[in-house]
């Protein structure tokens, strides 16, 4: 694997990088390499998909669903494992002239080699990384510094979002810049055994789905539920520490009995039988472009109460009712619940409004098309 044999018999070639790796097992970045993976191959192209597995040894080739693995074994944690990670994708995948698809600007210091050897590198830009609170200072500098290498060496940037584009426009040129956003796919149906496993019932609760940080406003929401009695349940997901986290303490303090912290999950049909039987979606997210939970919820035609930002707005649109504080939300969260035409009508525009934007074909097609710019074995301007 790795010569140009594939591409003289007339395939076109992409290589993924910055994920750790399909099939998706982690997080929102791995779901999108492996629908935009599955794509890809169905339209012809040879994917390759670099993967991250912990501990030592050689580089594992293989293949899963038609799509070539390259696996590549590293024995630190956290932040110096993944960078690790990605320095010798990078290296590996810089042995060839094939377009990059590059989720993340995390290590783009490590781009360069790939901008140096003229080699086609897309980057999908994320969210504003750095300047969530969470990092602290120095991650907080390192991600600045390596969002604004990224805009550099990058040969077209991907903003999941309108807002990141207006945003990315300041530190780069305008013509790099497109906007492709997340996807999920739509839910018709689903068993109703990972409800009863939570201790849920159909139709009878409502979901928060989301890392429990401040920037989520889950305290506000929990407050805002816990106001008064709903006579349903706020299953609220995650995993939570109150005995050494003060923010999760404030939170779990805030419940009424009606509020259930089920834990953390993360089997994608598990999580989709989830949304699609219950009344409704609360979303707090402040930051962010394009947020995948929200996209799920509105695949799995939920009724979303969220938080009043040009990000939110502009994803939901018409499916969702929107707060800005703790009262708004408890207001909302009324409105939601007595009142099942709204609820429908607000079901019904967030399933129309995924199937106008959302869905995996018309995201990975999007992807395709700005891929299928790199190909003809030309390498792009070098520094």
């Amino acid at each position: 694997m790795g010569d140009n044999a594939a591409r003289r018999q007339g395939q076109p070639t992409v290589r993924i990088l910055g994920t750790h790796g399909i099939p998706a097992a982690y997080g929102g970045f791995e779901t999108a390499a492996e629908n935009i993976a599955v794509f890809l191959r169905d339209q012809g192209w040879r994917v390759i998909v670099y993967c991250q597995s912990d501990g030592d040894g050689p580089i594992v080739e293989d293949v899963w669903r038609g799509i070539e693995r390259v696996t590549i074994p590293v024995g630190p944690d956290g932040w110096k494992g993944t960078s690790l990670f990605d320095l010798k994708s990078i290296r590996h995948a810089s042995r060839f002239d094939d377009v990059c698809l590059t989720f993340g600007y995390n290590t783009a210091v490590f781009n360069v080699l790939q901008r140096l050897k003229g080699i086609p590198n897309v980057i999908n830009m994320d969210g504003i990384e750095w300047s969530r609170a969470r990092w602290g200072f120095m991650k907080q500098a390192i991600l600045y510094v390596n969002e604004r290498i990224a805009c550099w060496v990058g040969n077209t940037l991907i903003a999941d979002h309108p807002e990141i584009e207006t945003y990315l426009a300041k530190k780069a040129k305008r013509s790099k810049l497109t906007t492709i956003t997340y996807g999920a796919h739509r839910v018709d149906s689903a068993p109703v055994a990972p409800l009863t496993a939570h201790g849920l019932t159909p139709g009878e609760y409502l979901t928060l789905i989301c890392r429990p940080i401040p920037e989520n406003t889950i305290l506000e929401l929990v407050q805002a539920f816990s106001a008064e009695r709903r006579g349903v349940t706020l299953a609220v997901f995650g995993t939570y520490t109150p005995e050494t986290d003060p923010y999760h303490r404030a939170v779990v303090a805030a419940a009424s009995d009606e509020v259930a912290f089920v834990g953390s999950v993360y089997d994608p049909e598990e999580l989709a039988a989830l949304r699609f039987h219950a009344l409704g979606y609360l979303h707090g997210h402040t930051v962010g472009g394009t947020n995948p939970s929200l996209v799920e919820a509105m695949a799995a035609g939920n009724a979303v109460i969220a938080h009043d930002n040009p990000y939110n707005r502009w994803v939901a649109g018409d499916g969702a009712l929107y707060f800005t504080t703790a009262r708004d939300a408890a207001a909302r969260i009324g409105e939601l619940l007595q009142n099942p035409a709204r609820r429908a009508a607000l079901s019904s525009a967030a399933s129309a409004r995924h199937a106008e934007e959302f869905t995996w074909e018309h995201v990975a097609g999007q992807y395709e098309t700005v891929l299928q710019t790199y190909l003809g074995g030309a390498r792009v301007a070098r520094v």
